[in-house]
């Protein structure tokens, strides 16, 4: 069975598109290929395997390898699509490939809510996936976003709360966030009595602020510098923790008669 996105897209591609393809049969003139996302038949043509002189085709490709293709020509008539190799770049294959893995997780997700909801695929799709791809570029865009602000994002582009309601809770048990960081150089000194201990709680104030699906670490660089460190899933919230952190941090030891200041380091 070939592996294939079930989101609706054009029923061919076309010239310049890159395309997912199975290496089917291998000819000494070139390789018939599958194309994955249109379950079309396509020509590798051994003048596109490579910009150096190609001696066995074997070299370069081979049955049941999946490739990154970008198209030459496409002949509805004919039903048959010519592909290239050679001019595929490092950079295009590798946000091809992510970009495909992106659909499938997708879908696969969008098939374990359609079930949950009890309702088909399709019906699924046309409820919440065709909404998400024109708001938010993609089915997976708009899975990340359930998971990180909630299906609020999704009942606001018109999905229905109930679908809504599933999409977060499975993007949010299904899709692990990146975590951003930033980071800076805390100051912290006091010459009162008990000076070390007001340092040692104004620091502690920071290691305990807990903000949801983020982290606070705080590392001593050399008394009395510190360096506050924080993990959040965007860097507009990893800054604004990042600043509260600090802001306790000074505070509380400005109040015992110490000094404090903060450096944003990039």
């Amino acid at each position: 069975m070939e592996e294939r996105t079930a989101f609706r897209r054009a029923e061919w591609p076309e010239v310049g598109d890159l395309v997912i393809a199975t290496v089917k049969t291998i000819m000494d003139y070139g390789a018939y290929v599958r194309l994955d996302e249109y379950e079309k038949e396509g020509l590798l043509h051994i003048s596109e395997v490579s910009s150096s002189w190609v001696r066995n085709i074997r070299s370069f490709v081979r049955e049941g390898q999946k490739v990154v293709l970008k198209v030459l020509r496409v002949d509805v008539e004919k039903g048959h699509v010519d592909l290239s190799l050679r001019r595929v770049t490092r950079s295009e294959k590798r946000e091809k490939i992510l970009t495909w893995k992106r659909e499938r997780r997708a879908e696969s997700l969008m098939r374990g809510a359609s079930e949950k909801l009890r309702i088909p695929f399709e019906e699924l799709y046309e409820k919440a996936g065709m909404l998400m791809e024109k708001q938010f570029g993609g089915v997976y865009d708009g899975l990340e976003k359930a998971a990180r602000e909630g299906g609020d994002a999704l009942s606001k582009i018109g999905v229905p709360k109930d679908v809504a309601a599933v999409l977060e809770e499975i993007a949010k048990e299904k899709i692990r966030m990146p975590l951003v960081k930033v980071r800076g150089i805390l100051e912290l000194s006091c010459s009162k009595p008990k000076g070390v201990i007001h340092i040692r709680e104004a620091l502690l104030s920071v290691q305990k602020i807990e903000e949801p699906g983020a982290k606070v670490h705080v590392y001593v660089v050399a008394p009395p510098k510190y360096r506050v460190e924080v993990l959040a899933e965007d860097y507009k919230e990893a800054e604004r923790i990042l600043e509260k952190a600090t802001e306790v941090a000074v505070k509380n030891v400005t109040k015992t008669g110490g000094h404090g200041a903060f450096r944003r380091e990039r």
